[in-house]
């Protein structure tokens, strides 16, 4: 259904286990899509572009979710991801200016380069004790983000004042865009590797 831009709403049968990679890219007016439960994977790039999704939830079968999925859907405001997903692919929610907030399950262990880049609406986000790798600029230009916080047993990473660090504090993961409060000054000792 590459660039099928009057395509406005789809469902799934239940015989359908796997969407392909650009299956709906472009589809500027897709704006309903039900998902049956026996989905198992959804390709890259899938719902690219799908700039009329308001919301989607992810079926409980799904193992990830890969690089540009949700890239650019500009009005995609809610996602429900379950406790199967596992790993957050480069670029998944790049451009997704309407998300304003987002649960992350506790079982997933990886959120890679550039995943929530651009989520202009984005304004808290927690990162589950499993969290053990997040790319850089995974929250890059996430404008209205004011707080990060990593999950009190997580391993990896750690809260100041709502900047994201390493654990052992050496690289600032994600700094806040529209961070007022200058009372935490940033060591030179320490590197940046994303904002």
């Amino acid at each position: 259904f590459y660039g099928c831009s009057s395509l406005t709403s789809i469902t799934i049968p239940n015989s359908v286990t796997s969407i392909g990679n650009y299956a709906f890219i472009g589809c500027k007016s897709l704006a309903s899509i039900t998902i049956c439960d026996g989905v198992t994977s959804i390709g890259r790039y899938a719902f690219e572009n799908c700039t009329s999704l308001k919301s989607i939830t992810i079926p409980d079968r799904i193992k990830g979710i890969k690089d540009y999925t949700f890239n650019y859907c500009e009005n995609l405001a809610h996602v429900t991801i379950p406790d199967s997903v596992t790993y957050i692919g480069k670029y998944a929610f790049d451009g997704c200016t309407s998300l304003k907030n987002i649960t992350l399950p506790d079982t997933v262990t990886n959120i890679d380069y550039g995943a929530f880049m651009f989520c202009n609406s984005l304004k808290s986000i927690t990162i589950p004790e499993s969290v053990q790798d997040i790319g850089e600029y995974a929250f890059y230009g996430c404008k209205s983000l004011e707080k990060i916080n990593a999950a009190a047993g997580n391993e990896n990473y750690v809260s100041v004042n709502g900047i994201l660090f390493s654990k052992d504090k050496t690289k600032i993961v994600c700094y806040p865009a529209n961070k007022n409060d200058t009372s935490y000054s940033i060591p030179s000792s320490v590197k940046v590797i994303g904002r």
